[in-house]
């Protein structure tokens, strides 16, 4: 079959065969139990370029996900939508597989949204052609505390086990690292981290693979979360961290054959930390990075320079997170406004980014929404989906009510005239936090 896609590397409209998964031999499935989890492996435990049969090959997992995502007509332009709340999906890096352009996150399961709203609200995204989540194993925050810790992964976990649905969506979690005091006293990513985090992570959500494993920030630091205007490298030993490379991309190679990671993933990384990354997996054959999960909104555009030609030539593509700057850009926290439930409520400088200027940014990119007819946070998640280094824009919503309002953003479409606006807006006003 054919199936459409766009190409984020170019915006493109293009056309992907995919073959259908009765053409590859069957073998027997095969099982053994996880220690201490009350789980069983089937076929699934094996290395995922050995799978065959029903268990779950690699190009069976992609044919199922693509028979279920509705394919869209090529449009006669980029960016425009038909009104039937289509999906669009991109290509995840080089592995051959697609994801939708929104990725359902899950940061608030547990503390601001109830298990039976989450699972009604995954429920809702599967069902509007949404086929990846993101969580992590510190989740849920507001506030992170070790009452909660794991929440958020035993919900999705429970929603597996309750919709037996595991393969209609891919799971994206993170392992955390030095700093976090309420995981393993704040100890680095390493190879026996990751491995402890992955066997707490797999019983955690119910299922025997993940399928984009995560390091939620680098151990040498990183100068995203407002570090950026203090960044300081030259405390980092370069040996030190391609130690660390070498060490955790060995495990993930491991991992990988174990069949309990599908692709491994970076977050909250830069251009000089990602390439090496690439580097060292290209010299020993080991995992390469598929994608960089980092801040990205019309409020925080640190990626739109190295780092997008990163993604252009090596194609990377970005899990962008708080696509609507923790809320601001949803205008709800104008004229000094804190919502109850809100996230300004548990978190009153939203993690630096509560500044007078930011105030004034939202400004302007409400009147470029009402100018084109456009609602605020739709217009904002729509203006994410159009960057060329996009592979999907991960959203969240401590209500299925709000999930509604956001999903409807599909919808939208940035006209040109739009666009310049936009671009005007930011140049009057670039980074605000």
């Amino acid at each position: 079959m054919t199936v459409g896609y766009q190409d984020p590397s170019n915006g493109n409209h293009e056309h992907l065969s995919i073959f259908a998964p009765h053409v590859l031999p069957p073998c027997a499935p095969r099982g053994r139990s996880i220690p201490g989890c009350g789980m069983h492996r089937s076929v699934n435990m094996l290395p995922f370029h050995d799978r065959r049969g029903t268990g779950g090959s690699v190009r069976e997992v992609a044919f199922r996900r693509m028979m279920r995502q509705r394919v869209f007509e090529e449009p006669a332009t980029a960016r425009q939508r038909r009104k039937d709340n289509a999906m669009l999906y991109r290509k995840l890096g080089r592995t051959g597989e697609m994801v939708s352009e929104l990725c359902l996150g899950t940061m608030t399961f547990g503390t601001q949204t109830p298990e039976h709203d989450a699972h009604r609200q995954i429920d809702m995204s599967l069902d509007s052609g949404i086929n990846i989540l993101d969580t992590a194993e510190i989740y849920p925050v507001n506030p992170v505390s070790r009452k909660t810790q794991g929440d958020s992964e035993r919900f999705v976990g429970n929603w597996i086990a309750k919709s037996g649905r595991r393969a209609d969506i891919m799971v994206a979690t993170k392992v955390s690292g030095a700093g976090q005091r309420i995981v393993r006293d704040g100890a680095p990513i390493s190879g026996e981290t990751i491995r402890m985090a992955i066997t707490n992570s797999l019983c955690s959500l119910k299922t025997d693979y993940i399928d984009i494993y995560q390091l939620h920030w680098p151990n040498r630091g990183s100068y995203m979360f407002r570090q950026n205007w203090n960044y300081d490298p030259t405390r980092q030993s370069r040996q030190e961290t391609l130690d660390h490379v070498h060490n955790v991309l060995e495990t993930m190679q491991d991992l990988v054959n174990e069949g309990k990671v599908r692709y491994f993933g970076l977050s909250n990384e830069s251009t000089w930390g990602t390439a090496q990354w690439l580097r060292v997996s290209e010299e020993k054959s080991w995992p390469r990075v598929v994608t960089i999960q980092n801040e990205y909104s019309l409020l925080c555009r640190l990626y739109d320079t190295d780092l997008a030609e990163l993604s252009h030539n090596e194609d990377v593509g970005l899990l962008a997170f708080s696509p609507l700057a923790t809320g601001i850009l949803t205008g709800k926290y104008q004229q000094g406004k804190t919502p109850r439930g809100s996230r300004k409520q548990f978190n009153p400088d939203l993690g630096g980014r509560a500044t007078d200027r930011a105030w004034k940014a939202v400004d302007a990119y409400q009147k470029v929404a009402r100018r084109h007819g456009l609602d605020l946070t739709q217009m904002s998640l729509a203006w994410c989906r159009t960057r060329p280094f996009m592979a999907s824009a991960i959203f969240g919503a401590t209500s299925s009510g709000q999930l509604s309002h956001l999903l409807r953003s599909v919808d939208v479409g940035i006209s040109p005239e739009c666009q310049s606006d936009i671009n005007n807006a930011h140049r009057q006003h670039p980074m605000p936090y």
